[in-house]
């Protein structure tokens, strides 16, 4: 465990944005000078892992106002600067994707403004206690959950976390969340979350996800690969593009509300990962 101070600067934006006024500092605002929205950084303090798991590396803030700017799609890219506890610092280089949708007209309402993440790694390892780590962002956290788009309101100051992870230079994919309850008699929302945590891609070809006691599988189409950073669900009879669009298709509940375990098993039957939940008597094996 290492102990980081993080801050940050929007140094650019891509193309250049007019009119525009901040670059190079922690608040870059576009727009006329009564009307400006834009992005605020805001640095933390955390104690890391250096394991892949997830902490927030500063919260990012969204004023979001009616404002024109040409032009109304673009990058803005942040360099956040990490200090460690020895005092050695290294800067880690992301993006932004702002689309700057088109405000409220006397026929419609306005749209939520949308902040896409672009750059998910750092290209270059960052060196740690003489070992070298990829810095990998996950997304945005709101409200519990990590996300790669934000959706932001007009007329208002829109928070969230943003949550970043070192992690060594290879794929680690793990099991990151089960709602085994869900609403409804069938319980189609119910889902199994697999997140890369790693710092490559991994190719999920002929690997399943499998509910045991009840038997069902599911699994990944060819060519499904997962980046690092980014989290899959696969849900009982509802799909998700934001988390892949995976499904059972199932129209009767999955996974049993007294208990089982959620496996990952990869394309040779190694059991990856696997998740017991409500411990109701099984054991590792998956039986009673």
């Amino acid at each position: 465990m290492t102990t980081v101070v993080t801050s940050g600067v929007f140094p650019s934006t891509d193309p250049a944005v007019s009119p525009l006024d901040g670059l190079g500092t922690a608040d870059i605002r576009w727009g006329s000078n009564n009307s400006q929205s834009g992005y605020q950084f805001r640095g933390a303090a955390a104690d890391v892992q250096l394991d892949g798991t997830e902490f927030v590396i500063g919260t990012f803030v969204h004023r979001n106002v009616p404002t024109n700017v040409t032009p109304s799609v673009f990058d803005v890219r942040l360099t956040v600067n990490v200090m460690f506890e020895d005092g050695s610092t290294t800067d880690l280089n992301f993006s932004f994707h702002h689309n700057e949708t088109p405000n409220t007209t006397n026929s419609s309402p306005a749209d939520d403004d949308l902040v896409d993440l672009q750059t998910f790694v750092h290209p270059q390892p960052v060196t740690i206690d003489g070992k070298q780590y990829r810095a990998v962002l996950s997304g945005f956290k709101r409200g519990g959950q990590i996300v790669r788009q934000f959706r932001s309101p007009e007329d208002g100051i829109n928070f969230a976390e943003v949550v970043c992870a070192f992690t060594l230079d290879e794929p680690d994919v793990v099991i990151s969340g089960l709602r085994y309850q869900g609403t409804g008699p069938a319980q189609a929302d119910e889902y199994v979350e697999i997140h890369n945590k790693g710092g490559a891609p991994q190719d999920l070809t002929g690997w399943t996800v499998q509910c045991k006691p009840t038997g069902y599988s599911f699994p990944f189409p060819p060519g499904t690969v997962i980046r690092p950073g980014q989290r899959y669900r696969v849900y009982t009879d509802e799909t998700h593009q934001e988390y892949g669009g995976f499904s059972f298709g199932s129209s009767t509940e999955v996974w049993r509300d007294q208990g089982g375990i959620a496996r990952l098993v990869a394309d040779d039957g190694f059991v990856v990962d696997q998740s017991p939940y409500l411990d109701k008597g099984f054991n590792k094996s998956g039986t009673p």
